[in-house]
């Protein structure tokens, strides 16, 4: 086979190798877009009301295809979009589930007239405060931050709908030290 031989025969393999990176490159972003579109949305965290559970500027995955096929369950840290103000978006954990009667007497949670075990919530980061009691209608949820005395929540401006529930944070992936599962 001739050098010139050789050469044309290599161009097409070339040719070929670049389209296939092309085209793995393609797919490549048109699954990540789905992912990030569908299933799991990264989030920076913004404040302090979820400490120690979630500390501010820690970034996390959501889940935003799980309440699709499964309920929100109390406990559940979710991301909603504000009742406020749809435009923003709050994540605190689920307190009060539809049909709940929920008050808080002097820091302490009651669900149904009983006190909630909540050993997420530090000492030092509970509050005495009281809020009065609230009946959820059945499409809404009362949801508070962990950090109790640094916290925006439905203590201050009331239940969440359903519908404004949109993922659940699920994974810590920034910075490195904090890297994990969350629950």
């Amino acid at each position: 086979m001739s050098l010139a031989q050789q050469q044309g025969s290599s161009q097409p393999s070339t040719a070929k190798a670049a389209f296939s990176w092309l085209r793995d490159l393609a797919l490549s972003v048109v699954i990540a877009i789905i992912v990030i579109l569908f299933l799991y949305q990264p989030v920076k965290v913004e404040g302090t009301s979820m400490m120690p559970s979630l500390v501010n500027q820690e970034r996390i995955f959501i889940n935003k295809f799980v309440y699709r096929f499964s309920p929100v369950q109390r406990g559940d840290t979710v991301v909603f979009q504000f009742p406020q103000d749809p435009s923003k978006s709050y994540i605190k954990r689920v307190i009060g589930m539809p049909g709940d009667t929920v008050e808080v007497i002097s820091g302490t949670v009651f669900v149904n007239g009983q006190p909630l075990n909540e050993p997420y919530v530090p000492e030092e980061m509970r509050d005495v405060h009281s809020a009065g009691r609230v009946t959820l209608k059945s499409d809404e949820y009362y949801v508070m931050g962990d950090h109790r005395n640094s916290s925006n929540d439905s203590r201050n401006w009331g239940p969440v709908k359903r519908s404004y529930i949109y993922g659940k944070a699920v994974f810590v992936y920034w910075p490195l030290d904090r890297l994990g599962l969350l629950h």
